[in-house]
């Protein structure tokens, strides 16, 4: 039976009016039009989510779901599972490559335990410290490969999760980051199943997996698929196919998208949750800046699949969120572009000749 879970209510960001005025303010400022190249068009789409001819980002929030995945235990990653909930603390303590670089750009960190397979302590939460944040649905998935990863009732809640981490974090700007051993397995089913791709070309090495490991991952990825042969709808698939912290994204996604929060979307797992929720509510790519593309080879099938054009391509494949914060720079230079640089009439210079 479908699984049944109450979507937000989007409304379609398309507005002539305001695209026209951001068009005309860009093209007015001292420079040869169109020469900050797609610092024009990030620019653009930034002033469209927020619906403003001078946008501003405030109170950035980078949030790294974690969650473990039955599916390790089947030798589809380099690494333990124990290496989850290890990062986690390595977040949480300051020392992981997103941790460093959400201090360089002042981005508040939250962590999600959204299904970790392991008690994490609770601790006091620190102004201008990384945050922990408690919505475990089970310690860790079931084995897709035999079944259903998790329940319709654990999707579901996993789904509503999400929408209550978004919904209790201020600002404008939401920054995807996740960590959890085995869910590039994860993200490659529901690319291949979503988006009925041949399911070898949406696999990679993941954490460093050598070719043998390569090939045990596409045999083990393959009994997935066979084992949930019946899930074709978006949830159900991700219940069948997905992660606890792939699920928990999928509803922060859909909630900062009702909430027209600008969404910044790392690698190839959070554009897998982001893939996910656009084949519930289209609109939500509007509202979505994608950081990079992944190293990891399914990824550029992911974007393309999904008609999108990252920013940036620098053999990223760490995860955690490390991408959207290496971006973020030039969100931000982009919406001080449209409210700070003068216009020819404003700084009395000359415009172009006539022909």
């Amino acid at each position: 039976m479908p699984l049944h879970f109450e979507l937000p209510a989007l409304v379609d960001l398309t507005d002539s009016a305001l695209t026209n005025t951001l068009q005309h303010k860009l093209d007015g400022k001292t420079k040869p039009q169109g020469s900050l190249g797609r610092m024009e068009a990030l620019a653009l789409q930034l002033g469209q989510i927020l619906g403003t001819d001078s946008p501003a980002l405030q109170m950035p929030q980078m949030v790294v779901f974690a969650g473990d995945h039955g599916l390790a235990a089947r030798g589809v990653s380099a690494y333990p599972s124990d290496v989850t909930w290890q990062m986690v603390e390595n977040f949480l303590s300051g020392g992981a490559a997103v941790s460093v670089l959400a201090r360089q750009h002042g981005l508040a960190l939250s962590v999600v335990d959204c299904g970790v397979a392991r008690d994490i302590a609770p601790r006091p939460t620190v102004p201008g410290q990384p945050q922990l944040l408690s919505y475990k649905v089970a310690l860790g998935t079931q084995d897709a490969s035999v079944g259903p990863a998790m329940t319709a009732a654990q999707c579901v809640q996993a789904l509503t999760n999400g929408m209550a981490v978004v919904r209790g974090l201020p600002g404008n700007a939401l920054l995807l980051g996740e960590m959890g051993i085995g869910n590039t397995s994860v993200a490659s089913l529901l690319l291949s199943r979503l988006c009925d791709l041949n399911l070898v070309d949406c696999i990679g090495a993941g954490t460093g997996l050598d070719a043998a490991g390569v090939a045990r991952k596409r045999v083990v990825l393959q009994q997935a698929l066979q084992a949930n042969a019946a899930a074709v709808e978006p949830l159900d698939v991700l219940a069948a196919l997905g992660g606890f912290e792939v699920a928990t994204m999928t509803g922060a996604v859909l909630q900062a998208a009702a909430e027209r929060r600008v969404i910044v979307v790392d690698g190839f797992i959070t554009s897998a949750a982001v893939l996910v929720a656009a084949r519930l509510q289209p609109t939500v790519l509007q509202r979505c800046i994608f950081a990079h593309q992944s190293g990891e080879p399914g990824h550029a099938l992911m974007l393309a699949q999904m008609q999108v054009q990252p920013l940036l391509e620098l053999g990223l494949r760490l995860g955690e969120g490390s991408g959207a914060a290496l971006v973020w720079p030039l969100l931000e230079s982009a919406c001080a572009i449209l409210r700070e640089m003068a216009s020819f009439a404003s700084a009395g210079v000359a415009e172009k000749s006539p022909s």
